[in-house]
């Protein structure tokens, strides 16, 4: 909209709260000024009554002459003319002049107040200094204010107030000022307050007399109205607005109610017919005119709302909130068009659109006029909405009026736009000078065709770039399909379809099938006025495959489309090609067989579900699908093309294609091309292993094109060679198929001769001059065509295979392109550990590609001394022959080292996981089998693992000098085993010792991870030998077999150092004079080390003994630990002793421990090691392994050494301990050591006992330890 030449001007109320000014009017009028500057000054809190929230006001008053013409007569309600206070006003100093003259003026002027019942008064009294002079003889200004108030004031003794000499500047008279203010403005506050309520209270009363007879809105709207004018008098501008609000939802509740059949009387002078239609005047603060005809009750509903509204819109600029006028003018067109309805108000067929279109510009141009452009371009998302309404009001005017139509307008509608705008009157004077005013547009656009059009383009066009403005894209697409309209019926069909191609983008997008059907129907119509063949044909698809229509329409579109397919044409090849979107839609696709892998040369068929959407059925010359090939990759691996399925394909072989509505699809462009991803594997060419993959895209060449490309596959406008088929992609096709409306099943037969992997690219189906291409299929549809090298694999036929028993291993060959003759065979090198056995019930099975068995063949197997020769029967190519052999692993006779989990540089060793899971803990041992195949002249190396069954391991046991040997075996298979002559032997056997078993049963069964235990006692008649060699052998079969043979198997172990050759024992004895050890009691710990035999020569060997007075004695160490912490070690805990080397010596040592707790505790652990003096080392540094814990016990010197004899170690005070706390000699210095003994050499007689401790005499403290 232009810019106004002169902006309205914003009137404020003038009304101001009247104050009447009686007495000295000479004295008042000196004052005026004054107190008018002064007195809205200070805000004021008026406190309202309901629980009203209090607001500081600004109080003015207008001060005029009191007249008895200006009190309120009886019944006037009025408060605008309402006088609030009365004041008089006088300077009187003496006696003799009040009494003459100012006592009987003002009686007089209280006797009209009381006679109107005013009691809002105030008297004040002037002091001046200058009469003071002038008179000699005058009373204090007290005495006249006693006299004032005794006449007066009786009661009301505030209502006299002294002012002194206000002219003059001085602090007494500006204190005097300043109270008098405060005293007016309360004093005034107070009468407006009290004067208000009570018209509120007749307000209230007059409001709830609307359900009696003869009561009139109208009446009622000047009351309210009234106070709203209050309201803005004090520029409390809500206030006033709210009045305004209640008065229209009160109307429009009769209004409502009107409609509901429940009408009131007085609203039948709103039904009267509407003969003015000049729209809302928004530019007077007060539209005097309207007011008066509501004050008559002659309003008609337009005048009763425009009022209203202007009223509402004054009172919203005022409080700065112009948008919300626009807001509230929207909802306020739209309601009275309703309204006029419900009231059934005669009204001229386009008077409303006149109203409503003048309305709008008006409310625009009085936005404008309190607005800035910064600020209107800010807020367009407030005024598009008048925009929109003005436009779609001018354009039902000018179709009305003959404005849109090519041929101009007929006399009728000449006739109707003259009584159209004699309903408008004349021109309002305050728009007589605007170029631009909502009068001047309407009278002007309604002259002639091309004044319309330029005004409703001009108004189209300014709605249109406010939505984009704000971003709201659907309106703005409404609004220039609008404009499409209008520019089909001017007859331009270009400029009308892209305003429609806009709009049915944005309906597609979001999914509105309606609009899309009813804009593509009004497309096509452009289309073919533009003689644009291909895009019409393509809208002609889609709509004739559009369920929003009839049938008859579908008919109309689809024989479009064959009519233009059955014309001859010059040139037989050039063919229109569209997409197939609208014309058929790909459901469902089956390959046969399910796997769509399939090698060289066989028979693959692919079964098509199209889904026709024509409404006839369409005869096809041909249906085609093009098929893109690529090679086999040389380092695929053979045979798992078929085992691994394809994303999207279901197990029984079907593609599911998702099923979209044609609805949807745009006429100019389709979807983008879907992603073709492949998986890409290198291969290493000797083992196959993969050494790398990755994912690549092979339709890039789609995807990264422009979307405005000539050449898209998808676009109607594509050259029909682009659309057919790639260069050199092969063909499925079918000819002469009529596709019905709804399911149609299609069989192709795909190629197979070439070995590489073929995809669907695109379905081509013909009529006539027409083809409908799908340019993509998607998901993407693969099949295999795979050729395959001959294969063999041997894997157990069980999880694992174990060795010692008979095995079944399988045998599997796939013939891959290889056929095996007649006189083909296998041949198996022999093992001497792993005999094949072998039988004369084999047989081998035959099996095709797809799984089905075929034929089974008796093996024929012979074996020489290193050769195992298997026949193969006759099988033809890619087809899969199996077969089973038994095997057998011999135990070796020496035990197996188990599996390290590391390898020998300190790696990790990665087992696969199956072997991983089941032989933890299991020995293992790996068997090369060399295998000539007849298809290869290298031969094959396969490696076969076993696992042994057992594991075994021995212990010597000690009583006293009897010796026992225990041997464990434990089943660490999942197999249950029997076992049977369990036997311990001597490798080579000693005639002085015997080995008696003590094991009762001959036969046991040994479950799965079970342990079985056996025992032999030594009995020997000499001295025993130093080292033995023993074998534990037995016999085990499965439990599941027990008639199956037995297999032997053998355990080999050596002992050492077999004799026994101290005995320790301990006792622990309670403090002297108590009966029991007590807790926290010192006790006495005695412990004797008994030399049991003489040393054999090879003992004699071993020891470090000295002699020392014709005795030869060795050095042991003792040491004394508690681990479970009950015992405290008082003192020395180890020390050395010199034990002569003599059958039955013994040596006793002496030490004090403290039980900590109270119970039956375990004797404190002994232990005995051998003492190496540093003359047996070479002069290295010592073995830490050798030293126990605690670093003192191993810092020996020689002075110690000397110390340490037999006669020291009687008592415990003469041990000397180990930890004295000598420095660590330097590095290289020849360092004592220990050695432990032998399993068995050392028989600890106290090793299980236990001592009764009591608890300690202190029966205050109990301390219990629960474990």
């Amino acid at each position: 909209m232009e810019p106004h030449e002169e902006k309205p001007i914003i009137y404020t109320m003038e009304n101001k709260p009247i104050v009447t000014c009686a007495g000295d009017q000479t004295l008042f009028t000196a004052l005026y000024s004054m107190l008018a500057q002064q007195l809205p000054r200070e805000p004021m809190e008026w406190r309202r009554s309901y629980g009203r929230a209090p607001k500081m006001i600004h109080l003015e008053a207008n001060f005029v002459q009191f007249k008895e013409e200006l009190l309120p007569k009886e019944g006037n309600k009025a408060l605008l003319t309402f006088p609030f206070l009365h004041i008089y006003w006088t300077d009187c100093c003496d006696t003799e002049t009040y009494k003459a003259t100012v006592k009987e003026d003002m009686q007089r002027w209280q006797n009209v107040l009381r006679l109107h019942g005013s009691t809002d008064w105030l008297i004040v009294v002037v002091e001046s200094d200058g009469k003071k002079k002038n008179k000699t003889n005058i009373l204090p200004r007290t005495s006249i204010m006693d006299k004032i108030r005794n006449d007066f004031c009786n009661k009301q003794s505030d209502r006299c107030v002294a002012l002194s000499d206000p002219l003059r500047d001085s602090s007494r008279s500006q204190e005097s000022w300043n109270s008098f203010l405060t005293k007016l403005r309360t004093l005034l506050l107070m009468s407006f307050t009290k004067n208000l309520g009570r018209f509120e209270d007749d307000m209230r009363t007059l409001r709830e007399k609307r359900t009696e007879p003869g009561w009139s809105f109208c009446d009622y709207f000047m009351v309210q109205e009234e106070l709203a004018f209050v309201f803005e008098m004090l520029q409390q501008y809500e206030d006033a607005l709210v009045q305004y609000d209640e008065l229209d939802a009160l109307f429009t509740q009769y209004v409502l109610n009107f409609g509901a059949g429940d009408g009131a009387n007085w609203l039948g002078s709103f039904c009267q017919p509407v003969r003015s239609w000049n729209g809302l005047l928004l530019r007077r603060p007060i539209d005097m005119e309207k007011r008066e005809l509501i004050q008559r009750g002659e309003a008609s509903l337009l005048d009763l709302r425009s009022y209203l509204f202007s009223r509402q819109c004054t009172l919203l600029i005022f409080l700065q909130r112009p948008w919300e006028v626009t807001q509230r003018a929207l909802e306020l067109l739209h309601n009275c068009v309703q309204e006029l309805r419900l009231l059934e108000v005669s009204v001229l067929q386009g008077a409303l659109d006149c109203w409503v279109f003048l309305s709008c510009l008006e409310v625009l141009h009085r936005i404008e006029g309190c607005c800035d452009r910064s600020q209107l371009e800010a807020n367009f998302s407030h005024t598009v909405g008048l925009w929109t309404y003005a436009t779609e009001k001018l354009k039902s005017l000018g179709y009305m009026c003959g404005l849109v139509s090519e041929n101009g307008p007929n006399s009728e509608e000449l006739n109707r736009t003259v009584d159209l705008l004699a309903g408008l009157g004349a021109e309002r004077p305050e728009t007589v000078n605007s170029l631009q005013s909502p009068y001047k547009k309407l009278k002007e656009a309604l002259s002639s065709v091309e004044a319309f059009e330029k005004h409703y383009l001009e108004l189209s066009h300014a709605a249109l770039e406010m939505y984009r403005a704000i971003g709201r894209l659907r309106s703005a697409r409404l609004v220039g399909k609008s404009l499409a309209e209008f520019y089909m019926r001017k007859g331009d069909p270009q400029t009308a379809q892209t305003f429609l191609l806009d709009s049915l983008k944005s309906y597609t997008a979001e999914g509105w099938s309606l609009p899309v059907t009813h804009t593509r129907k009004q497309i096509a119509q452009c289309q073919k006025q533009l003689q644009q063949t291909e895009d019409y044909l393509q809208t002609s698809a889609l709509l004739a495959s559009d369920a929003n229509l009839t049938d008859e329409e579908r008919k109309h579109y689809c024989q479009e489309i064959l009519t233009f397919a059955n014309q001859a044409s010059e040139d037989k090849d050039q063919r229109m090609a569209l997409s197939m979107s609208a014309f058929a839609q790909l459901r469902e696709l089956r390959f046969r067989p399910a796997t769509a892998t399939v090698h060289v040369g066989a028979s693959l068929q692919l079964e098509l579900r199209l889904c026709g959407l024509m409404p006839v059925p369409v005869r096809l010359e041909q249906l085609a699908a093009s098929v893109h090939f690529t090679l086999e990759q040389p380092g695929a691996r053979p045979g798992l093309a078929g085992s691994q399925r394809r994303p999207g394909v279901s197990p029984d072989g079907t593609v599911t294609f998702p099923a979209t509505s044609p609805s949807y699809g745009s006429p100019q462009s389709s979807a983008a091309p879907a992603l073709e991803l492949y998986e890409m594997q290198d291969r290493s060419p000797s083992d196959n292993a993969l050494n790398s993959t990755g994912v690549v895209c092979k339709n890039v060449h789609l995807l990264l094109r422009g979307n405005d490309s000539t050449s898209s596959l998808d676009t109607p406008s594509a050259s029909a060679s682009a659309l057919t088929m790639e260069d050199g992609a092969q063909m499925l096709k079918t000819n002469d198929v009529t596709l019905l409306p709804g399911n149609n099943s299609i069989v192709f037969t795909a190629p197979s001769m070439k070995p590489g992997t073929y995809t669907l690219r695109q379905l081509c189906a013909t009529v006539g001059r027409v083809q409908f291409v799908l340019p993509h299929i998607y998901p993407i549809v693969q099949y295999d065509v795979y050729s395959q090298e001959p294969q063999l694999t041997i894997e157990p036929f069980t999880e694992s295979l174990l060795a010692g028993l008979p095995q079944r291993v399988k045998f599997t060959i796939v013939t891959g392109h290889y056929a095996v003759k007649k006189g083909d065979a296998l041949q198996l090198s022999n093992s001497p550990s792993m005999p094949i056995l072998h039988s004369s019930s084999c047989s081998a099975r035959i099996l095709s590609s797809t799984g089905e068995l075929v034929g089974e063949s008796a093996l024929s197997i012979q074996a020489s001394e290193k050769v195992t020769s298997i026949s193969l029967p006759v099988t033809p190519p890619y087809h899969t022959l199996e077969f089973q052999l038994e095997v057998l692993c011999h135990i070796p006779s020496s035990p197996v080292r188990a599996e390290s989990e590391r390898l020998t540089n300190g790696e990790i060793r990665h087992r696969p996981k199956s072997r991983t899971r089941y032989n933890s803990g299991m020995a293992s041992i790996d068997q090369k089998v060399s295998i000539d195949c007849p298809w290869s002249i290298y031969s094959i190396l396969i490696s076969l693992t076993f696992y042994t069954p057992f594991r075994a391991k021995h212990s010597l046991l000690s009583a006293g000098k009897r010796k026992y040997i225990q041997v464990c075996l434990q089943n660490v298979s999942d197999t249950n085993f029997r076992l049977a002559n369990q036997t311990l032997m001597e490798c080579q056997p000693t005639p002085s010792l015997e080995l008696l078993s003590l094991n009762a049963k001959a036969h046991q069964l040994v479950y799965s991870k079970q342990c079985m235990y056996s025992l032999w006692e030594m009995k020997w008649s000499s001295e025993l030998p130093p080292c033995l060699q023993c074998v534990f052998a037995a016999s085990f079969s499965p439990a599941e077999a027990p008639d199956s043979a037995l297999k032997p198997y053998s355990y080999e172990f050596q002992l050492e150092k077999v004799s026994t050759l101290y005995s320790m024992k301990a006792e622990i004895q309670p403090a002297v004079g108590e009966q029991q050890c007590r807790a926290g009691t010192l006790c006495r710990l005695e412990v004797s080390i008994t030399r049991l035999t003489e040393p054999s020569e090879s003992e004699r060997e071993d020891e470090e003994a000295t002699e020392s007075e014709s005795l030869r004695t060795t050095k042991l160490m003792y040491e004394v630990v508690d681990n479970s912490s009950n015992w405290a070690v008082c003192g020395k805990s180890s020390g050395l002793v010199s034990m002569p080397v003599a059958a039955m010596a013994t040596h006793k040592v002496q030490m004090e421990v403290m039980p900590l707790f109270a119970g039956k505790l375990p004797f404190p652990s002994i232990k005995v090691f051998k003492y190496l003096p540093h003359s047996a080392l070479p002069m290295t540094q010592p073995d830490t392994d050798s030293c126990l814990e605690n670093d003192n016990l191993s810092l020996l010197d020689k002075g110690l050494e000397d110390q340490a004899d037999t006669a020291s170690l009687r008592s415990r005070g003469s041990v000397h301990s180990l930890g004295s706390g000598e420095q660590q000699p330097p590095r290289g210095v020849p360092m004592p050591r220990l050695e432990p003994f032998s399993p068995g050499q050392v028989f600890n007689c106290s090793l299980a006992r236990q001592v009764l401790v009591l608890p300690s005499t202190d029966d205050h403290v109990l301390e219990i330890n629960v474990t």
